[in-house]
């Protein structure tokens, strides 16, 4: 469908805001400079019951810091979204999705841990990865200190963060835990080849670019190998691998690899929903301020983890769902 005039006008500002990266901003700093320059949006934060910031720590190197928040009316032990932030792996922070992980924290029921992970490129593949899946494993032996449930744990994030966020689901797979009851992946960010149409479809003039997004994989990756699973997920083997709930947005250069992704699990056997959300852009889902659409799509997402924390996920696979 087209993008209405609304979208469009909430889109032309985001990219007037938004570092040139790939092309006029070809440093991290400067990047981070301009975007921490920004004015902050007058928003009241949505309210939680708690919200404490704590250290994880790592064998990776300096602790790892992490929000927790407590939602309003739960009963403990409460189930546990572990959450990754986007931003490319590059830009972004707990402060950034901080709206997001309250609403997602009340919505859901569950205790929200969002992780800072170490970015590049100070830190390339596999610190991120690396931060994000020590973050899962204190979950799942300590997380019960917090008054979070260890035996429902989801894990979450959007654009790069949903590739943590699936890389995490994989690790947890293959070294032993813990156990992840179900992923939200935010139209993720997974394949460094950026070969699908969607890539060629929107690659400019829709808020996130195809020079955005080869930036980011040239910070993240550096001269590591692109087809690791653990950098590339869609190259990942499916097998046994937890409930997956993926969003994508129509105009996102994104959009293929994330239904590409859910496709794979879904032949493997996994249950997976797909919601393509048509008429929009990447970062829809944190703009809840100025896209009426936003909350749509966040409650379909907070209800699948909802279900994945009662009991067994249903197997539902589609695509181009409207808002």
């Amino acid at each position: 469908m087209s993008m209405t005039r609304r979208t469009r006008a909430v889109v032309e500002a985001a990219t007037a805001a938004f570092p040139k990266l790939g092309t006029e901003v070809l440093d991290a700093a400067e990047a981070r400079r301009q975007l921490a320059a920004r004015p902050p949006a007058p928003i009241e934060p949505i309210p939680v019951a708690a919200v404490r910031n704590s250290t994880v720590s790592s064998s990776h190197g300096a602790g790892i810091p992490v929000r927790i928040y407590t939602p309003h009316g739960g009963t403990e032990p409460l189930p546990v979204v572990m959450f990754c932030h986007g931003g490319g792996f590059v830009i972004c922070s707990l402060d950034s999705h901080d709206q997001f992980c309250r609403a997602m924290a009340n919505e859901t029921g569950a205790l929200v841990v969002s992780v800072d992970y170490r970015q590049a490129p100070e830190h390339r593949f596999p610190a991120a990865a690396q931060d994000a899946y020590a973050v899962l494993r204190w979950i799942g032996a300590a997380v019960a200190q917090h008054g979070g449930d260890p035996a429902r744990i989801a894990v979450a994030g959007d654009s790069a963060g949903g590739n943590l966020a699936a890389v995490t689901a994989l690790m947890a797979r293959d070294l032993g835990g813990p156990g992840v009851a179900a992923q939200l992946l935010m139209y993720p960010m997974l394949d460094p080849a950026r070969a699908s149409a969607s890539y060629r479809d929107n690659a400019r003039g829709y808020f996130v670019t195809d020079d955005h997004l080869r930036w980011y994989w040239e910070q993240y990756l550096g001269d590591a190998d692109g087809t690791d699973p653990y950098a590339a997920p869609l190259l990942a083997d499916p097998a046994g691998l937890p409930p997956a709930h993926i969003a994508t947005a129509e105009y996102d250069p994104l959009r293929d690899e994330g239904e590409a992704y859910g496709a794979h699990l879904a032949a493997a056997g996994v249950p997976v929903e797909v919601h393509r959300y048509e008429g929009m852009f990447h970062g829809f889902m944190t703009m809840g301020d100025v896209l009426p659409e936003t909350g749509v799509a966040n409650a379909r997402a907070f209800a699948a983890l909802r279900r994945a924390f009662a009991g067994p996920a249903r197997p539902i696979f589609g695509c181009a769902d409207g808002p």
